[in-house]
């Protein structure tokens, strides 16, 4: 099971996985400490548990079943609408590791998405200096041993 490190100065939040089971787990713990609107940056190689992270979150917010929630490798959004301590929240999760640059940034309309109701996941996102201008934080998963992984997040004030 995970195990939650005590924040650094309420910003910070550790957390150690040992499965797939585990991650979607920490996802719907991560849902609790997410407050709209959010922009945060998904950061992990291939394989880490950036999708599975964001079953455990979409679940919580009774937004969609973990086996609903899927990579957007190539359709590059998914929303799903849920709620959070009662109120509507509308969760985005981008992957923009195929776009190439600005200009085709801009067309998923990313500065739409960022309303008083959203959290805005996006995987790859630091490849973009206007998407980490815009981030209010990140989670970084990183592969800690077999299927172990780190997973650090950090939000701003």
């Amino acid at each position: 099971m995970s195990k939650v490190a005590p924040p650094a100065e309420g910003r910070t939040h550790q957390f150690t996985t040992h499965s797939g089971a585990d991650t979607i787990e920490v996802g719907r713990k991560l849902a609790r400490l997410l407050k709209p609107p959010q922009l945060l940056l998904l950061r992990g190689d291939l394989g880490t548990g950036k999708t599975t992270l964001v079953k455990g979150i979409a679940q919580a917010l009774d937004a969609a079943e973990p086996d609903e929630v899927t990579s957007p490798t190539f359709t590059l959004l998914h929303e799903y609408d849920g709620a959070l301590d009662g109120r509507p929240v509308k969760l985005f999760h981008l992957d923009v590791y195929r776009l190439e640059g600005e200009r085709q940034l801009e067309t998923l309309g990313l500065d739409e998405l960022l309303t008083p109701d959203a959290l805005v996941l996006v995987e790859w996102g630091e490849k973009f200096k206007s998407i980490r201008k815009k981030s209010t934080g990140e989670i970084a998963i990183t592969s800690a041993g077999g299927d172990a992984r780190k997973i650090t997040v950090t939000t701003k004030d």
